[in-house]
C-alpha cells in the first residue's frame, strides 16, 4: 500500500489497537485476537523487545489481507523507524515528535504518526509532513480539548491514544477525532492468557466506533 491509501485505510478503521506484551508470543497472541475480533489496525509497541520479530511475523501471516495494517508504536528514533519499516511496519507512531524520524519516513513513504499535546508541537508535526497527529495522553485533556485545537487548526487530523475506552469512545469521535487508539485492557487480558475475551472487546470497539461514527 502507498502511504495515502495506509492513512485512508486507518481512518477507515478508525480504532487501532496498541499492543505491548511481555514476550514474542504474547505480542503475536493479543495482535491474533484483535484481529480475529475485527481489529485490524495494529500498532505493536517497542516496549516490548521482540517488536521487530512480531511485526515481521503478523506481516507475513496477514499479507494477503489488505484490511490488516500492522504498524510500529512507542517508536522513539530514526533508527527504531527502519527496524520497523524493514521488519514490515506500514506506519510509525510515537509518543512525541522527533524530526528524523519523520524525514525517515517521509523518505520511504510511511505514514508517520508522532505524539503531541500542543498547538506549536502539532503544527511542527504537521509542516514535516505528518498527515495524522496522535493526540497524547488523552486523559490529561478529555475531549472538549479537540474543539480547542481544531478551532485554529480544522485541517488537522487528530488520533487520540490514553485514557479512550468502550464507555467514551463516542465523545472522542463526536469532538472531532479521526481515530482512536486503544490498548490498556486488551493487554492486562493478554497478561492473563485470555485470548477469547480480547477478540470479544476488540468486536466490542469496532461495533462501538462504527456506531459514534454515523
Amino acid at each position: 500500500m502507498k502511504k495515502s491509501e495506509i492513512i485512508m485505510e486507518l481512518k477507515k478503521q478508525g480504532v487501532v489497537a496498541v499492543i505491548r506484551g511481555n514476550s514474542l508470543e504474547e505480542g503475536i497472541g493479543i495482535s491474533k485476537a484483535c484481529i480475529a475480533g475485527g481489529l485490524t489496525a495494529i500498532e505493536m509497541a517497542y516496549t516490548n523487545a521482540n517488536a521487530s520479530e512480531i511485526i515481521k511475523q503478523l506481516s507475513e501471516m496477514y499479507k494477503d489481507h489488505k484490511e490488516v495494517c500492522i504498524g510500529a508504536g512507542t517508536v522513539l528514533d530514526a533508527p527504531t523507524a527502519r527496524m520497523a519499516i524493514l521488519a514490515g511496519a506500514k506506519y510509525i507512531v510515537s509518543p512525541s515528535f522527533d524530526y528524523d524520524t519523520a524525514v525517515l519516513c517521509n523518505r520511504y513513504g510511511i505514514p508517520y504518526i508522532p505524539g503531541c499535546m500542543t498547538i506549536k508541537e502539532i503544527v511542527t508535526a504537521m509542516e514535516a509532513g505528518s498527515e495524522i497527529i496522535k493526540l497524547f495522553p488523552g486523559s490529561a485533556f478529555g475531549p472538549g480539548y479537540v474543539g480547542a485545537i481544531k478551532a485554529p487548526l480544522p485541517q488537522v487530523s487528530l488520533m487520540v491514544t490514553g485514557g479512550v475506552k468502550l464507555d467514551n469512545l463516542d465523545q472522542w469521535f463526536k469532538a472531532g477525532v479521526d481515530a482512536i487508539g486503544v490498548g490498556g485492557e486488551l493487554n492486562k487480558l493478554g497478561e492473563a492468557g485470555q485470548f477469547e475475551e480480547i477478540t470479544r472487546i476488540a468486536s466490542e470497539y469496532v461495533k462501538k466506533a462504527s456506531e459514534a461514527r454515523q
